[in-house]
C-alpha cells in the first residue's frame, strides 16, 4: 500500500487495532453462521473483497486509511473463519494447530525482513511497509491469536469472558513492554498483534453471548465504535515517519 494510505504506530492505531480485532472476531462468526456461509464458504468472497481493495488502493491518490482498515478487517474476518474451520471442522487439537501457526509466523516475518523489508529500514517516508509479506503475516497472527483465544476459552475451560480477563492484561502488559520505541521492533510488535488477536477473540465472543448483546449486535455496536474512534480520533501531523521493519535493525 502507498504510504499516503497508511496509519502512523502510534496510541491511535493501537486502540484502532485492539477494536478491529474485537469488530472481526464478530464478523467472522456472523459470516459464518448468520450468513450462513460457514466457516469456508466465505473465504473467497472475502479473498475477493481484499483483492479489490488492493487493486483500488494502487489508483487512490487522496490522503486517507480507508484502504489499510477495510483491509485489516478482511483479513481479521477470514482469519477467523480459517482457524475456526481448521480448530472445530477438522477438529484439529489447537495446542498443535498453534505451533504450527506459530512456525509459520516466524517463518513469514522473517523472510519478509530478510528480503523485502530490510532494503526499507532506512526510508523515512512510510509508516508501514504494508506489502503482500506483511498481510501474511497479519492473516497468521490473527488465526493464531484466535486460536489462542478460543483455546483459553474452551481448552482452559476459563470461558469467554474468563479468556478476556486472562488475555487482556497480557496486551497491557506488552504495551508497557513496548514504551520509548520498543513496540516497533519485530518480535515485540507481532507478538503484541497476536496478543491483540486473542483477547479481541474473547472479548468479541463475550459481547456476541447470548445473555449480553447476541451476535448481529455485537458486530454492529463493535464495528460503530471502530469507525467512531476512527472519525474521531484525528491523527496528529508528523514530519518524520517510521517503518515498522525500521526499528528492528
Amino acid at each position: 500500500m502507498k504510504p499516503i494510505h497508511l496509519p502512523a504506530l502510534g496510541p491511535r492505531y493501537w486502540a484502532a487495532l485492539c477494536i478491529a480485532s474485537i469488530f472481526g472476531a464478530n464478523m467472522g462468526d456472523f459470516f459464518a453462521h448468520n450468513l450462513g456461509l460457514g466457516h469456508v464458504a466465505g473465504l473467497p468472497f472475502l479473498a475477493a473483497a481484499l483483492a479489490i481493495v488492493m487493486v483500488a488502493e494502487r489508483f487512490d491518490t487522496l490522503r486517507h486509511q480507508v484502504y489499510y482498515w477495510c483491509a485489516i478487517i478482511i483479513v481479521r474476518t477470514a482469519a477467523t473463519n480459517f482457524a475456526d474451520f481448521a480448530a472445530g471442522d477438522l477438529k484439529l487439537p489447537r495446542l498443535w494447530v498453534m505451533v504450527v501457526l506459530a512456525i509459520l509466523l516466524i517463518a513469514a516475518v522473517w523472510l519478509s525482513w530478510r528480503f523485502t523489508w530490510q532494503r526499507l529500514a532506512n526510508k523515512a517516508d512510510e509508516v508501514l511497509c504494508a506489502d503482500l509479506g506483511y498481510w501474511v503475516c497479519m492473516f497468521l497472527a490473527g488465526t493464531l491469536g484466535t486460536v489462542i483465544g478460543d483455546y483459553s476459552s474452551h481448552n482452559l475451560k476459563l470461558d469467554d469472558a474468563g479468556a478476556a480477563i486472562l488475555l487482556s492484561p497480557i496486551v497491557a502488559l506488552l504495551f508497557v513492554a513496548g514504551r520509548n520505541g520498543r513496540l516497533l521492533l519485530l518480535p515485540l510488535f507481532w507478538t503484541t498483534v497476536v496478543a491483540i488477536r486473542a483477547a479481541g477473540t474473547a472479548i468479541g465472543d463475550t459481547l456476541a453471548g447470548r445473555h449480553m448483546l447476541g451476535l448481529p449486535v455485537s458486530t454492529a455496536v463493535t464495528g460503530a465504535v471502530f469507525v467512531i474512534l476512527l472519525v474521531v480520533w484525528k491523527e496528529r501531523a508528523r514530519a518524520v515517519q517510521v517503518t515498522a521493519p525500521e526499528a528492528a535493525e
